[in-house]
C-alpha cells in the first residue's frame, strides 16, 4: 500500500505547477531632457552625476535656454544653468539626484523644481559647498514659490 501511495504522490507532484520563481528585475532608467548653453561644461557634469544616478539623459546645446525655461513656468529669478524635462516635470539647476526621485515618486501639482544659479558643491559643480542649497518648487500660474527641499 505504501508503494502505490508513493507512486501516486510522484504521479500528482510532476503534473502539479511549480511555484513561480520572479526573475531579478533591473528598473529601467529615468529618462531625462537636458536643455543647456553649448559653452557650460558644468551642465555636461551634472548630466554625467544623473547617468551614474541611473538617468538616462539627452543633451541638447541651445542658445535659447532662457526661453525655454520661462515657457517650462521657472520663474527668472530661480533659473539654473540648464532646464530639464523628466516625467512630467522641469527640473531647473543642479537639483540632487534625490529629490528629482522625490518628486517623481510624490507628483505633487507643481510644474517643477529648480536649485537656482550655480551654488558650488552642487551636483556637476567643482568647489565646496558652503551654504545650504534651497530646491524651490514652482508652477505655471504664478503662485509665489515654495521652499521644497534644503540640503
Amino acid at each position: 500500500m505504501q508503494r502505490r501511495t508513493f507512486c501516486l504522490a510522484l504521479m500528482f507532484s510532476a503534473v502539479a505547477p511549480l511555484p513561480a520563481v520572479a526573475a531579478p528585475t533591473k528598473t529601467p532608467p529615468v529618462k531625462a531632457k537636458l536643455f543647456k548653453n553649448p559653452q557650460c561644461g558644468c551642465c555636461e557634469g551634472y548630466a554625467a552625476y544623473l547617468r551614474q544616478n541611473g538617468f538616462e539623459v539627452d543633451v541638447n546645446a541651445t542658445h535659447d535656454l532662457t526661453d525655454i525655461s520661462r515657457k517650462a513656468g521657472v520663474p527668472e529669478d530661480v533659473q539654473g544653468c540648464h532646464t530639464m524635462f523628466v516625467g512630467d516635470y522641469v527640473v531647473d539647476g543642479h537639483v540632487p539626484v534625490r529629490f528629482i526621485r522625490k518628486l517623481l515618486s510624490e507628483r505633487p501639482a507643481i510644474a517643477g523644481i529648480t536649485l537656482p544659479g550655480m551654488p558650488e558643491g552642487s551636483p556637476g559643480m567643482t568647489g565646496t559647498k558652503h551654504e545650504p542649497f534651497v530646491v524651490y518648487a514652482f508652477t505655471k500660474d504664478g503662485k509665489p514659490l515654495k521652499v521644497y527641499a534644503t540640503v
